[in-house]
């Protein structure tokens, strides 16, 4: 592979970065808890968006647990969401013959 090819898919990949980190606002994932009685929303940047909470669980003398929920579904979502970075960055280094592993400092 001679140098200028290297160059064009180095160009192609940060194109396709800079489309991936712009479209980021507009991605929604949801995290659950409480079997779906909690719903936390984030865009891709890891931003929370909405909060959905169940009237059943609002109960004045268990505000912990409400809490706990609210921290299990933020982390659900945050899960998901690295799970499609990971996608999408395999996606945008498709084809540049990258070695097994190797995380780009992004």
């Amino acid at each position: 592979m001679n140098f200028d090819e290297i160059m064009k898919q180095a160009q192609a990949m940060q194109a396709r970065m800079t489309e991936m980190q712009s479209g980021l606002d507009n991605v929604e994932i949801e995290g659950r808890a409480g079997g779906g009685l909690l719903k936390v929303v984030m865009n891709g940047k890891g931003d929370v968006k909405r909060v959905k909470i169940d009237p059943s669980l609002i109960v004045a003398d268990e505000a912990e647990v409400l809490e706990d929920l609210i921290v299990a579904a933020h982390r659900d979502a945050k899960a998901k969401i690295e799970v499609r970075m990971a996608e999408e960055m395999q996606k945008a280094t498709a084809g540049l013959g990258l070695p097994g592993g190797f995380k780009l400092p992004f």
